[in-house]
């Protein structure tokens, strides 16, 4: 199989690579594509390149790469679409799975509760499933390409969705509430002996600061923080910024 045809079926394969392609330098017109399963086609790309793998499939981005010699190395991100799972069929809910889709990104939304968590209320959704959090995010089996945020604003549920969540590999954790639930929410996670460092991870109250007041604000700055955080950005306005706006440099 040629490197070409391997890339054409990572889409519906669910692999996830890295085609690293030498744009400047010696070796230009090299390339390599890496693959999450140990899978490697092509040649010809630096080492000090392909030995960032592991942080670039993490990361979800393309990414231009400055190398010894004056080598230059572009990494392009493949594989299938980032997932966001919502638990809590509440309306903000439905608005995220909305803008979600805008993105290409597969929106799930989990809900114990059947009057809640149906096709008519939740029309954005690719996948609905009615269990309680830890089962519905054992299906699920949050990833590195994973947001998960908790809309229920009720223990019963919070706590062992964030409890599933930060035992997961998700990239993106958040939880809505005011500061006082945050706080609250957060005394009892720690009484249930979640470590310190793990609640860290939690992105609460969840969404960047832009003034969101409806439900479709609300979904906006929550969705921007979750980008602002797969790309590792700090989310700020761009003339603040000093990195690039589209390839990042190393």
């Amino acid at each position: 199989m040629t490197l070409l045809q391997r890339l054409s079926e990572l889409r519906d394969s669910g692999d996830r690579g890295v085609l690293f392609t030498v744009v400047e330098g010696d070796g230009i017109g090299g390339k390599e594509l890496v693959l999450e399963t140990g899978e490697r086609l092509g040649g010809g790309v630096p080492d000090e390149a392909t030995g960032q793998f592991d942080e670039l499939v993490r990361r979800g981005r393309n990414k231009l790469l400055s190398l010894d010699g004056d080598v230059k190395v572009f990494a392009e991100w493949y594989g299938p679409p980032p997932r966001i799972f919502v638990y809590g069929a509440v309306d903000t809910a439905e608005s995220l799975c909305r803008a979600a889709k805008l993105l290409g990104w597969t929106a799930i939304v989990g809900d114990a509760r059947a009057m809640f968590i149906t096709p008519e209320r939740m029309p954005s959704a690719d996948v609905l499933i009615q269990k309680w959090p830890e089962e519905a995010l054992a299906e699920i089996g949050p990833d590195h390409q994973t947001a998960v945020v908790v809309l229920t604003h009720d223990d019963k549920f919070d706590e062992p969705a964030l409890k599933a969540a930060l035992a997961s590999e998700a990239f993106y954790v958040g939880a809505l509430g005011s500061r006082r639930t945050t706080e609250r929410r957060r005394g009892r996670l720690l009484e249930a002996g979640v470590p310190e460092e793990q609640l860290a991870r939690i992105m609460g109250p969840c969404g960047l600061d832009i003034g969101a007041d409806t439900q479709e604000e609300t979904a906006l700055a929550i969705l921007a923080e979750i980008l602002a955080v797969r790309a590792g950005r700090g989310g700020g306005p761009l003339r603040d910024s000093r990195q690039r706006i589209h390839v990042e440099a190393t």
